[in-house]
């Protein structure tokens, strides 16, 4: 979601955006357990939970959390340029 975003910011290209909203759609709809709230770091690939941990080698406590704050700064980069253009 980051890449994508960041390449949409730098680029303004829409098939950036496009696939930032497909990865956004299908992170929120298969990595997050509802119950918890935490994501789950292994899913096979038709979406389903592979493994039922929240954490392991790659994904540690910090990496969710980490890239969501990186989006959220994205989109007010975003933001901030479409203001700029505005004004």
């Amino acid at each position: 979601m980051i890449n994508m975003l960041k390449g949409f910011l730098h680029t303004r290209n829409e098939k950036c955006w496009r696939w930032f909203e497909k990865l956004h759609q299908y992170c929120f709809d298969h990595f997050i357990d509802k119950e918890y709230r935490e994501w789950y770091g292994y899913l096979n690939r038709r979406g389903e939970i592979l493994l039922p941990l929240k954490g392991g080698k790659w994904k540690g406590c910090f990496h969710v959390p980490r890239g969501l704050y990186q989006c959220w700064k994205t989109l007010e980069a975003l933001q901030q340029t479409v203001k700029h253009k505005l004004s």
